[in-house]
């Protein structure tokens, strides 16, 4: 084939003998025709590229949502929300605020109207509350109303038969009853079969978040889908602390009394009650002191050579003490919410204890993100 020797400068239509050249230019409106099928080839392109775009988008309702941090990292990870639900106001109204523009109901888990969305639903999660199955808690499992929620949870599963599901849980779930509440929870998740269900213990400090936090991940996929899921890969090199608590922005702070201050003023980094002089230790644990046992959580410092241990509801509890590595203090909100991987422009609605709270009983985003990118990437 010939090169195109003449080009009309309207349409770009080429030509490769003058006479044909000569004949499209003497046309009343000679790129008529040419620009309209550009047009449309134009806006086909696009269609399909929406089309692409509306098949390749998954989708996410979660339950138990609290502050967002797994939603969050799942929605890094490529997933797209349709429903985000927690029965505490606090909770609610910081979805609503870190979250904007998605669906947030506020509300019990078993009043939500699930019908719109059967069959619209790649991955159903949430973290179903976990107190019932604590290691420092009572350890009721399922005959706890907390534990019930287990329960409600399955239900839900089987009326969106979503094409995968995940739940978030403490480690105390895997040795409760000597391994018989695990075993009995999938059973409950998989009664008509329809699953295939593995679960793992993964430690955030071991996927690119400065906090020793394990958590239980159980993962069901569809087994007519034939899929294939990988959990992510551990990182090399810890996050420390000394790497995320720098320019951290100002906020709210909880206090020690000034006994507190001063005996931390004897404790390093990493140290704890034990580093005080045997008076000041008598004098602190009283009949504790006795009692036997480690007891390494009170009066423990944070060291900036290591990964947080793991944050919990309240910043300054007497057994599990998380003392600032370098200030006799504990940590401030938004220092909490470094650790747990939130950025700093992530807003948490309520009091100050209520964002301790928050922040403490929520997902590492980048833990979240990182199991996402994983089940993304089996839906794919």
């Amino acid at each position: 084939m010939e090169s195109a020797k003449y080009t009309c400068e309207k349409c770009g239509k080429g030509f490769s003998q003058k006479s044909h050249y000569t004949q499209h230019m003497g046309r009343k409106n000679p790129c008529v025709h040419e620009t309209k099928m550009k047009e449309y080839v134009t806006n086909q392109f696009i269609k399909i590229e929406e089309q692409v775009n509306t098949v390749t988008e998954k989708t996410f309702i979660e339950v138990c949502a609290g502050a967002g941090g797994l939603s969050y990292g799942l929605m890094k990870a490529g997933f797209k929300p349709l429903l985000l639900n927690d029965n505490n106001k606090d909770c609610c109204e910081t979805l609503k605020k870190s979250h904007p523009g998605v669906n947030v109901v506020c509300g019990s888990m078993d009043k939500l109207d699930l019908k719109p969305y059967i069959g619209k639903v790649d991955l159903f999660t949430g973290g179903v509350p976990c107190q019932s199955f604590s290691q420092a808690g009572l350890r009721k499992g399922l005959e706890d109303a907390r534990g019930e929620l287990m329960v409600k949870f399955a239900d839900m599963l089987h009326v969106l038969k979503p094409k995968m599901f995940m739940i978030e849980n403490v480690k105390g779930l895997i040795t409760h009853n000597s391994g018989e509440t695990i075993k009995q929870i999938i059973e409950l998740l998989n009664r008509e079969n329809l699953y295939q269900i593995e679960y793992k213990l993964l430690n955030a400090a071991e996927y690119s978040v400065p906090q020793k936090r394990e958590r239980v991940f159980i993962i069901g996929i569809l087994r007519e889908l034939n899929l294939s899921f990988q959990f992510p890969i551990k990182n090399e090199k810890p996050i420390l602390l000394r790497d995320i608590l720098q320019d951290v922005p100002p906020s709210e702070c909880a206090k020690y009394n000034e006994e507190k201050i001063q005996l931390y003023r004897s404790i390093p980094q990493g140290g704890c009650w034990v580093n005080l002089p045997e008076d000041k230790q008598r004098e602190y644990l009283g009949n504790s002191f006795f009692s036997g046992g480690g007891k390494r959580g009170i009066l423990y410092r944070l060291s900036m050579d290591k990964p947080s241990l793991t944050l919990l509801c309240t910043p300054s509890q007497k057994q599990t003490e998380r003392c600032h590595p370098l200030e006799e203090r504990p940590l401030t909100v938004r220092e909490y919410a470094r650790i747990q991987t939130f950025p700093d422009d992530y807003e948490f609605i309520g009091a100050m204890a209520s964002k301790y709270k928050q922040i403490g009983n929520a997902v590492p985003v980048e833990l979240a993100r990182q199991v996402g990118v994983s089940l993304m990437n089996a839906l794919s």
